[in-house]
């Protein structure tokens, strides 16, 4: 059974930064994507960012573009979330998740994603 671990997580300052990893662990799947997710209290769940592992392009929502940037590590089977200038409207709940199958243009979609991380708290306060 494959399970996913992040980390990184914690209480920033408006401006500051964070970086997220999560750690895949089990049996080895040939992922075509993985992602990072966020949920904020009383708002649905929204993708913040995509790799796709078979071409190496990668995908951002537009409230986080030029700030965050995703990253994967084949070796240690690890993607990053590098959070640059966060917001107070940044804090969520973050979760990676990864896709056995792919359609580019469904990457936001959650229901593309078969596995899923526990989550890791983001908070950015002042």
């Amino acid at each position: 059974q494959v399970q996913f671990v992040e980390s990184g997580g914690g209480l920033v300052q408006p401006g500051g930064s964070l970086r997220l990893s999560c750690a895949a662990s089990g049996f080895a799947l040939n992922f075509y994507a993985m992602a990072w997710f966020r949920q904020a209290p009383g708002k649905e769940r929204e993708a913040v960012a995509c790799f796709s592992t078979s071409d190496g392009i990668t995908y951002y929502a537009d409230s986080v573009k030029g700030r965050f940037t995703i990253t994967r590590d084949n070796a240690k089977n690890t993607v990053h979330l590098q959070m640059n200038s966060l917001k107070v409207e940044d804090t969520a709940v973050y979760y990676c998740a990864a896709a056995l199958g792919w359609a580019k243009t469904r990457w936001p979609e959650a229901s593309l994603y078969d596995y899923w991380g526990q989550g890791t708290q983001v908070t950015v306060s002042s």
